[in-house]
Order: C-alpha cells, then sequence, then structure tokens
C-alpha cells in the first residue's frame, strides 16, 4: 500500500511539472513571431479570396520577417496606406499590424535582433508553401 501511495505522488508530480512546463507566459519573442505570422497569413488569404474587393490589389505587399528591421518601417507602411480603410478584413488587418509595430517598438524593444535591415526582401520574399493541416 505504502508503494501505490509513492507511485501515485510521483504520479501527480510528474503530471503537475509537465503542466506547469506547458502553460508558461508566451515570450516577447514568441508572441511577435506568431502575431507577424498570423499578419503574412490573413493577408495571403485575402489577396486570394473569391470575392476580393478590387482596392485589395492596391494595398502595399505584407509580408513580415520580424529578423528584418525594415518590417517596422513596412507595418507603418501598411497601417497609414489610406485606402480600403472600409473593408472589415483590411480594417482588422491594419489594427493587427499596428498592434505588432507597438509590442516591437515598446514592449519587445530590448529583446528582438534584427539579423538585416534588406528591406527588398520584404518586397520580393521567397515564400515557401503552406504546411498541410
Amino acid at each position: 500500500k505504502l508503494f501505490t501511495m509513492k507511485m501515485l505522488l510521483m504520479l501527480i508530480a510528474l503530471l503537475s511539472a509537465v503542466l506547469l512546463a506547458s502553460s508558461a507566459p508566451p515570450t516577447c519573442y514568441s508572441r511577435v513571431l506568431a502575431l507577424s505570422k498570423e499578419i503574412t497569413e490573413s493577408f495571403r488569404d485575402l489577396q486570394t479570396s473569391r470575392d476580393m474587393d478590387p482596392c485589395v490589389e492596391t494595398l502595399p505587399r505584407l509580408y513580415l520577417d520580424i529578423h528584418n528591421y525594415c518590417v517596422l518601417a513596412k507595418l507603418r507602411d501598411f497601417v497609414a496606406y489610406p485606402r480600403c480603410d472600409r473593408l472589415l478584413q483590411v480594417s482588422a488587418l491594419k489594427e493587427k499590424a499596428r498592434s505588432l509595430y507597438t509590442i516591437m517598438i515598446s514592449y519587445c524593444r530590448r529583446d528582438l535582433v534584427f539579423l538585416t535591415d534588406d528591406c527588398n526582401a520584404l518586397e520580393n520574399p521567397v515564400l515557401f508553401p503552406a504546411a498541410p493541416s
């Protein structure tokens, strides 16, 4: 009976450790990375939508690489773009881009490392196909 009790306590301790490890809060970097991917995918979905509004074609390209210093200018340009605000999807995308910019310049300023400042890479990115779901 004592052996069973020890095994049960060890199992509870192990499960508790696993739960604590998986519930760790996201880092600034992981939040910025996830949000940039979400924005890039939403923009791609918007452009490939069957019922795409013609003004979407005029939007600045929105490929985001948070390791490229030029991403800050790219976000500013996208948010400030004066057209397509009447479309809810574009307005929501601009709001996400504004949030990402704010997070990057305010909250994560010291945590981010830019590996390049190649603005052309954000205009003509090498895109890999999406992973199958």
